[in-house]
C-alpha cells in the first residue's frame, strides 16, 4: 500500500468523446507542494475535474488512491461530496457565482458538514463568525467578503482570494488549485501566495496547476511536473519551471 497522500496510477480519461488523459502517473506526499505545467489542451484541467469527480469526465483506466485515517481509499469510487468531506479541495479556474447565498452562509454550511462527518460538534452562527473572522484577519483579507454574495460581481482577484479563504476555513488534506494565478495583478498574486504559504503544513499537500512560473516565485514547489498530451513527461524542481518560462515546451519533443 502506498504511503503517499495521493497516488495516481496509469490514469486515462475521456471528456466529450475525446481521450485526454493517457496513462498519467503522479505521487503526492504529505507536506509537499507540486506544480503541474503544460501547454493548452495537455490535460491539466481534465485532471482536476477527474479528481473532483465531475460526472462529465469518464475514467477509462487507472487508479487513484487517497489516504484517509492511515488507510488508502479508492478516490474514484467516492461521490463528489464524499471526496470533499474526506479533505479534497478544488480551487476552480473559473469560480461560480451563486446569487442569494452569502460567503458566510456558504462557508458555515461547508464547515458544519465537515464537523458532522468527522464527529465534531457543529458551530452556531456566533461561534462560526468569530472563527471565520480570525481566518480573514490571518490572511489580511477584506472582512466585507463574508457578507457579500458568493462570487457575485467579484473581480478575478477577489474570486481567487475567496478560494484561499475557503481553504483556510475547511483545512483540506489535499488542495488542488487550477490556475489560481490566472487574471491576477501583482498585489492579488502576492496575497494569494501568502495565503497558500500560510496554509502549508506537514499535514496537508497542495497541487498547483499553472501556465506560468511567476506564482512559483512566491510559492516555491517541492516538485514541478510537465504534462504533455495527457501524460507527465518530465519532473524536477523549480528550475524546470524556469526552463519552461525561458524555452517553452518545444524542447520536450
Amino acid at each position: 500500500m502506498s504511503k503517499n497522500l495521493l497516488e495516481i496510477s496509469n490514469l486515462s480519461a475521456t471528456v466529450a468523446g475525446v481521450h485526454v488523459l493517457k496513462g498519467l502517473n503522479l505521487s503526492v506526499g504529505l507536506g509537499e507542494v507540486h506544480a503541474i505545467m503544460g501547454p493548452n489542451g495537455a490535460g491539466k484541467s481534465t485532471l482536476t475535474k477527474v479528481l473532483a469527480g465531475d460526472e462529465n469526465y469518464h475514467v477509462d483506466e487507472g487508479k487513484v488512491g487517497f489516504q484517509v485515517d492511515a488507510k488508502e481509499v479508492d478516490l474514484l469510487s467516492l461521490e463528489i461530496d464524499e471526496r470533499a468531506r474526506e479533505g479534497i479541495f478544488i480551487g476552480n479556474q473559473y469560480p461560480v457565482e451563486v446569487p442569494g447565498v452569502s460567503n458566510f452562509k456558504f462557508l458555515h454550511a461547508c464547515f458544519n458538514a465537515q464537523c458532522e462527518h468527522h464527529g465534531v460538534e457543529r458551530l452556531n452562527d456566533a461561534e462560526f463568525r468569530e472563527f471565520v473572522e480570525a481566518k480573514v484577519s490571518q490572511l489580511s483579507f477584506d472582512p466585507s467578503f463574508l457578507d457579500r454574495q458568493l462570487n457575485v460581481d467579484y473581480s478575478g482577484g477577489e474570486k481567487k482570494r475567496n478560494e484561499i479563504l475557503q481553504m483556510a476555513v475547511l483545512n483540506p488534506r489535499l488542495a488542488i488549485l487550477d490556475e489560481t494565478d490566472s487574471g491576477l495583478d501583482v498585489d492579488s498574486m502576492k496575497l494569494v501566495a501568502k495565503g497558500i504559504n500560510q496554509l502549508r503544513s506537514d499535514n496537508n499537500a497542495v497541487v498547483l496547476i499553472t501556465h506560468y512560473q511567476r506564482l512559483l516565485d512566491h510559492v516555491v514547489p517541492d516538485f514541478v511536473h510537465i504534462l504533455v498530451d495527457g501524460k507527465i513527461v518530465k519532473s524536477g524542481d523549480k528550475s524546470l519551471a524556469l526552463k519552461v518560462e525561458n524555452e517553452g515546451y518545444d524542447w520536450l519533443n
